[in-house]
């Protein structure tokens, strides 16, 4: 027995040198924040400890004092009620659930992703005269982009921060949904495609550590990952020096390039960056001719642009399928784009000329079942994949709107 138990003892030993060399990131983290969220952790996990050790241990010692070949255990089977005993069993997790939901209510307000740090680490307050660092990050297919406002550079798949300098992260995405995470410095938060998301971090240790995407957005999904840097002032200001010197520039064409869909890319820095292009980014308009979400708020604000309104997003198609393999939407009308709008003087003018399909054959429609509504009156119109009419009274004259 002895020689078939050795094996398995070796490779239980062998298990344990692997575990040895993993780096426990959560719960050994570089940053206050993380720091904090650890704790948090650490803390509702030992408070939960406290009633399932104990119904672990009752649970064996029961099965093994209540066994059939003890005739020294008592056999009570009318028993049915203790009061001690329901005390103690509503009392405890009921306290424990206390403790846990105030410890997360606080928690959660003050590791919140948008509330800016109080403090750099435990009793080191943040001082009123330090700049957060800005840092403007956009998820793109298959990689980071990361762009300082502050000093007119950005990187791909490399951040550099300073230690003990807060970090104000402001996300977004250029197609789909993913989510921004350095298990050593803070929390994860999502970046989403036409919304911008907030998050508060801090490194307080030198060194080099792993950022990932922690959601699932498509093949290169595996290669999206880059090292944040965190070092001295002197250290972060020598990489921007490095970062101007060289001689890309990341303006709209080129970002337009770099979105296009890549796995396994390579650190790389850009000496200058259009500074309206994250925001254009945000309101999905980097491409020329393409009305920005704002403006199309504004817009809707005002009343609306009718049908343009509805289907002049269509034209960023080329985020979700363009760009990402296949060329025509699953469902809805092909796409096209809206590039300008007419005023009422053009409208009207339009609409006083009477068009060359005033003279089309009426098409009869069958009659309306839903709630017991009369036979409509003539309609003429068409739809096809490409374009579509509303379907108007006919007259013989111009449609009156």
């Amino acid at each position: 027995m002895s020689k078939l138990r050795l094996p398995r003892i070796l490779a239980a030993c062998g298990a344990f040198l692997l575990l040895s060399a993993c780096k426990a990131e959560v719960l050994a983290p570089s940053g206050d924040v993380a720091a904090q969220q650890r704790d948090l952790l650490v803390i509702s996990t030992l408070l939960m400890l406290i009633i399932i050790i104990p119904v672990m241990l009752l649970t064996c010692w029961f099965a093994w004092h209540f066994r059939s070949a003890n005739r020294k255990a008592a056999y009570e089977p009318e028993w049915s009620h203790s009061t001690k005993l329901e005390l103690v069993i509503w009392a405890i997790p009921l306290l424990i659930i206390v403790s846990l939901g105030a410890i997360t209510w606080v928690g959660t307000h003050l590791l919140d992703p948008y509330r800016p740090l109080d403090r750099i680490a435990k009793g080191q307050p943040v001082s009123p005269d330090v700049e957060s660092l800005q840092v403007q990050v956009v998820a793109l297919d298959w990689k980071w982009l990361f762009i300082y406002p502050q000093y007119g550079v950005a990187s791909v798949n490399e951040l550099a921060a300073p230690v003990d300098r807060p970090i104000q992260f402001t996300l977004t995405s250029s197609s789909v949904m993913n989510a921004f995470y350095i298990p050593a410095m803070a929390g994860m938060i999502y970046a989403m495609p036409g919304m911008q998301t907030t998050l508060h971090g801090v490194f307080n240790e030198e060194g080099t550590y792993q950022g990932l995407a922690s959601h699932y957005s498509g093949a290169g999904f595996s290669g999206m990952r880059f090292k944040a840097h965190a070092s001295d002032t002197a250290g972060f200001d020598a990489w921007v020096e490095a970062a101007r010197a060289g001689d890309k520039t990341l303006d709209r064409p080129s970002y337009l390039e770099l979105e296009r869909p890549s796995e396994n890319v390579a650190p790389a820095t850009f000496a200058s960056v259009d500074p309206e292009l994250f925001p254009r980014i945000v309101n999905m308009c980097v491409e020329n001719g393409k009305i920005c979400m704002a403006e199309m708020m504004a817009l809707d604000a005002q009343g609306g642009t009718g049908l343009a309104g509805t289907v002049n997003m269509s034209s960023l198609i080329y985020d979700k399928y363009d760009r990402r393999g296949t060329r025509e939407p699953v469902l809805g009308w092909a796409p096209f784009q809206v590039v300008g709008f007419c005023s009422t003087e053009e409208l009207q003018q339009m609409l006083s000329v009477k068009p060359a399909w005033a003279d089309a054959r009426p098409v009869i429609s069958g009659p309306l079942r839903g709630h017991g509504l009369s036979q409509p009156a003539s309609l003429f119109g068409q739809r096809d994949d490409r374009s579509i009419t509303y379907a108007l009274p006919f007259s013989g004259s111009a449609p009156q709107l």
